[in-house]
């Protein structure tokens, strides 16, 4: 059976995700976009042309044109007349996926406002692989990115994160890593459970867990190398709620929901619960036993 990627490709931009370490955790599609496209564009030029030669993907005289935030605002109009012109633009961050902590934002949102077509090839993510290894909850998250390197600035961004009821996942340097867990052990709290994921898919990978006040004092004064994801768990566990309470939110999602599924996935979100509490509530009230 042929391949469909290898027909032309359509004008447009596609997306790239690049291995974030192993360079075999590339997907059969990226490779195929990779081939297929006429112009390639970069975060990291070099990083792509080695990604390229591991994978035997030749540029045979196709473009390959660097775009990082120093020179978007240049770069920007050639790749998109480069799209009006008929001609199909793949772009790679430096490693992982494009738009996660990567400039290509501002290229893929002109693509998309000017009604051209707009393409994801998805693989990995250093974010999502964090968050995996963690332990940490993983039923809702959310992505804060690089914190600001300035202590003040910093300690007002994670203090604005504090009531978020998910695992919390940044972005760090490995240099300022002790300094980010010593404020968020003060502005979100010390107990709370944490990880440290270093060099994910590589040689040395390394990931420890524990509380957020254990990790920073581990890591101050270690010297540490490589790409670091850092992770802190939600405050405390599922809210105590009235029983009462409970079943009348359930019986009211119940009858507007339709399903039981529907019922404690609304229920849960509104009332703060566990969601396997308020499945097994469901159940029983939908089953006549409640």
């Amino acid at each position: 059976m042929a391949n469909p990627d290898d027909r032309a490709l359509e004008p447009g931009l596609y997306l790239i995700a690049t291995p974030i370490g192993a360079a075999r955790d590339i997907t059969l599609r990226a490779l195929d976009i990779l081939a297929a496209a006429d112009v390639l564009a970069a975060e990291d030029t070099r990083s792509l042309r080695r990604l390229l030669g591991i994978h035997g993907i030749a540029l045979a005289g196709r473009p390959l044109l660097s775009y990082h935030d120093g020179n978007g605002g240049r770069m920007r109009p050639r790749l998109l007349a480069e799209i009006d012109a008929g001609r199909a633009v793949a772009y790679a961050s430096e490693a992982g996926t494009p738009m996660i902590s990567d400039p290509g934002f501002d290229l893929a949102r002109a693509v998309a406002e000017g009604g051209r077509r707009l393409v994801s090839a998805p693989g990995p993510s250093a974010a999502v692989a964090a968050l995996t290894l963690s332990g940490l909850p993983t039923d809702r998250f959310f992505f804060a990115g690089f914190l600001p390197s300035s202590a003040p600035k910093r300690r007002a961004a994670l203090a604005e994160l504090d009531a978020v009821p998910g695992t919390l996942v940044f972005y760090e340097s490995p240099r300022r890593l002790a300094a980010m867990l010593a404020d968020a052990a003060q502005a979100l709290g010390g107990d709370r459970p944490a990880a440290i994921c270093r060099e994910i898919t590589k040689k040395f990978e390394e990931v420890r867990r524990g509380a957020l006040k254990d990790l920073a004092a581990e890591c101050s004064g270690r010297a540490l190398k490589g790409e670091i994801v850092a992770l802190i768990g939600p405050r405390g566990g599922p809210r105590a709620v009235d029983p009462a309470a409970l079943d009348a939110a359930l019986k009211a999602a119940l009858a507007e929901e339709g399903s039981v599924r529907g019922a404690a996935d609304r229920a849960a979100r509104d009332l703060g619960v566990g969601r396997r509490a308020a499945y097994q509530r469901a159940l029983a009230l939908a089953g006549g036993d409640g």
